[in-house]
């Protein structure tokens, strides 16, 4: 196993396995992570990073290829995290976006990393911010990162980037599903992809109309119309990303952004250290009877909690 300094060295230096070997520790809770972490956090800050969420069958992952795409056009060094849900069998990811990029997953200045909770209590949010700093400290230009735009977890993933697309498609529904999981207010960018279907001017009205109806913002969020599968609006979209990035430095927004993503960092390990730390004070025995007390419906969930952290 290699050492903290040798991990870090070859991490500096952009080493894909080590990389790649750095993310598991902090997935993993490996001893030498938290150490790991301290010396990296010097260096963060250089990286752009940009959210792509939506409902599945949006085209999300080959709308991120073409972006790296044309990221790497330009001589960027490209890192994409892949958040997914997690299979209940493998503990693994299981949408399958390495097979679905494998046009560029062989290029060496693009790391791809598939995202997801394995049962870790901390979650999405946490795992995926580590992969950020990590890919950062690496030395990537831009990072991407892709999610399914469903539940808190994924809003607070979305809420540590610099720019968010919400990706929408003519015919699906999506943008009722959007609304609902509370990622239209967190929109940077709205794109209606498959823009070439019927209905994508009806989702461009449904769009405008919400926005109207919204928390008024600064920001106002563009509706761009992309056919990723041709490769079609690719270049408005960046071009959008980067006013939004002008905009951010000339509006004091990236100083307001890593305040907010430092307090979901605070918080979210602050949460998992005191769990970790009320169930194990408390023991593996008292903890079982207050699950067992809650099953039976003989103890209600609050009283249950109240009972653990009396008892530490």
């Amino acid at each position: 196993m290699p050492t903290i300094s040798d991990l870090l060295e070859s991490l500096r230096r952009g080493d894909h396995r080590a990389l790649g070997r750095a993310i598991t520790w902090m997935e993993n809770g490996h001893p030498g992570a938290r150490d790991l972490m301290a010396k990296v956090w010097p260096h963060l800050g250089r990286a752009s990073v940009i959210g792509i969420t939506g409902s599945p069958g949006a085209g999300k992952s080959t709308l991120t290829d073409q972006v790296a795409r044309a990221l790497r056009a330009e001589g960027q060094r490209i890192g994409i995290l892949a958040v997914d849900p997690t299979s209940p069998f493998s503990g693994g990811a299981i949408l399958g976006d390495r097979i679905r990029m494998q046009r560029i997953a062989a290029d060496p200045g693009i790391f791809i990393r598939s995202m997801a909770t394995r049962g870790a209590l901390g979650g999405l949010a946490r795992a995926t911010q580590d992969a950020i700093d990590l890919l950062d400290a690496a030395g990537f230009d831009t990072i991407i990162v892709e999610t399914v735009g469903v539940g808190q977890d994924e809003v607070d993933v979305v809420s540590c980037v610099q720019t968010c697309c919400v990706v929408l498609v003519p015919g699906m529904g999506d943008e009722i599903q959007a609304i609902k999981a509370g990622i239209m207010e967190v929109a940077d960018l709205f794109i209606i992809n498959k823009s070439d279907r019927e209905g994508a001017d009806q989702v461009e009205r449904e769009i405008e109309a919400m926005k109207s109806l919204a928390t008024v913002r600064d920001w106002d969020p563009p509706v761009l119309r992309t056919i990723a599968q041709a490769g079609e609006g690719v270049q408005e979209l960046l071009a959008q990303v980067r006013n939004h990035g002008a905009w951010l430095r000339s509006h004091g927004g990236l100083a307001r952004k890593a305040k907010e993503r430092a307090r979901l960092r605070f918080e979210s390990l602050l949460a998992e250290a005191a769990v970790r730390r009320a169930k194990a004070l408390a023991g593996p025995e008292r903890v079982a009877a207050a699950i067992q007390g809650i099953t039976d419906r003989t103890l209600d969930p609050y009283s249950a909690v109240q009972g653990i952290l009396g008892e530490v």
